[in-house]
């Protein structure tokens, strides 16, 4: 179509990427990402126009790499973006890119201001795919996607939507067009320089049909969920969008484990419980995953190099003043922890010296 539009022959440039002129005869035809790269940047050379004649000015060559540059500097991913999306209308009106960012979900939107006619489709699928792939790029990390959507009706190639956007959903016919993640990617520095800006603009099409693999945030979202609760294998990548096989193979990757990460949150809970409640040793092994007290206690030991029992009498012995606030409070102190103030009771009859206002005893 953009060679259509600009009176040209678009021959040469299908010879060059080996497609044939039935297959674009095919309504649900399918060429590689190989291809897919040689086509695009032969037409938008020959056609001066890196829109590919989506909107109503051409994009030069090179305007896409002038966005990239622009960002390069910034301090974290979310001032990037910022850049990118005000730095877009410098190019065009026609596609207006907004950031937002609502209860720690960034949210990336394209607004149309134009009928973009045919090429509607075409020109959001990659816009998208620009500004993903160069995020991922310049952070050096895939950004997991929580959901992204589409303005329009359900294509006939719907089932390679989630090839390019992912792990979550994609959605079509909705109220808006963009994509949805978790906002701590925002926080992230970026990776890259201006020698390593200049080797990918040489190559910058595989950004926008090629996915990163890994991710800088997974062992970190994993360690979230189940710190909300007990998560099998199935569970966990279910809810983050991957086969147990993916997430096995990216934990390993980030240098940890899913075992790892599961004793990290039984951990956590258990010094929580031990620290701030009353409940009994067998309670709390059971709170936190394990069938038995013994095997919480020797896993425990093995986390922390001492019992459950020292754990927190050691907690709480280094603190005795705050049994005697939460005394005062009228909030409920155990057992233990009121021996331990009647000792303290006792210590200042036998030895009055050291309690102010009291001179000592003669003999």
């Amino acid at each position: 179509m953009a060679y259509e539009r600009y009176g040209k022959d678009p021959e040469a440039a299908l010879r060059q990427a080996q497609i044939t002129p039935e297959l674009l005869c095919l309504p649900n035809g399918r060429i590689t990402a190989s291809q897919m790269e040689t086509i695009s940047g032969l037409a938008m050379q020959d056609l001066d126009d890196e829109a590919l004649g989506w909107f109503s000015r051409r994009l030069p060559w090179g305007s896409y790499g002038m966005l990239c540059r622009a960002s390069l500097t910034s301090p974290t991913l979310g001032v990037a973006l910022k850049r990118w999306c005000r730095h877009h209308r410098l190019l065009t009106n026609d596609l207006v890119y907004r950031l937002t960012v609502t209860d720690g979900v960034a949210e990336l939107v394209v607004e149309e201001k134009r009928d973009l006619g045919p090429m509607r489709e075409f020109c959001l699928i990659t816009s998208l795919r620009f500004v993903i792939g160069y995020a991922c790029w310049l952070i050096d990390s895939q950004i997991a996607l929580d959901e992204t959507a589409f303005a329009f009706d359900v294509p006939l190639h719907s089932d390679l939507y989630p090839l390019l956007f992912s792990p979550g959903p994609v959605r079509f016919g909705s109220y808006w067009t963009g994509f949805r993640f978790d906002a701590r990617y925002l926080n992230l520095a970026p990776r890259r320089d201006e020698q390593s800006m200049t080797v990918m603009l040489k190559r910058a099409l595989p950004l926008t049909v090629l996915k990163y693999r890994r991710d800088r945030l997974l062992a970190q979202r994993a360690r979230e969920r189940l710190k909300r609760g007990p998560h099998s294998a199935a569970s966990l990548a279910e809810e983050l969008n991957l086969s147990m096989r993916t997430l096995y193979r990216r934990l390993h990757e980030e240098g940890t484990s899913l075992q790892a990460l599961k004793d990290e949150a039984r951990r956590d809970k258990a010094l929580d419980l031990l620290g701030r409640t009353e409940k009994s040793i067998k309670q709390i092994a059971q709170a936190v995953g394990f069938r038995s007290e013994k095997s919480f206690a020797r896993a425990f030991r093995s986390w922390t190099g001492s019992a459950p029992t020292a754990y927190r009498s050691g907690k709480n012995s280094k603190n005795p003043q705050g049994v005697v606030d939460r005394l005062a409070r009228r909030e409920p102190v155990s057992t233990i922890d009121r021996l331990k103030i009647r000792i303290l009771k006792l210590g200042d009859q036998r030895f009055p010296a050291e309690n102010p206002g009291h001179a000592p005893r003669k003999r």
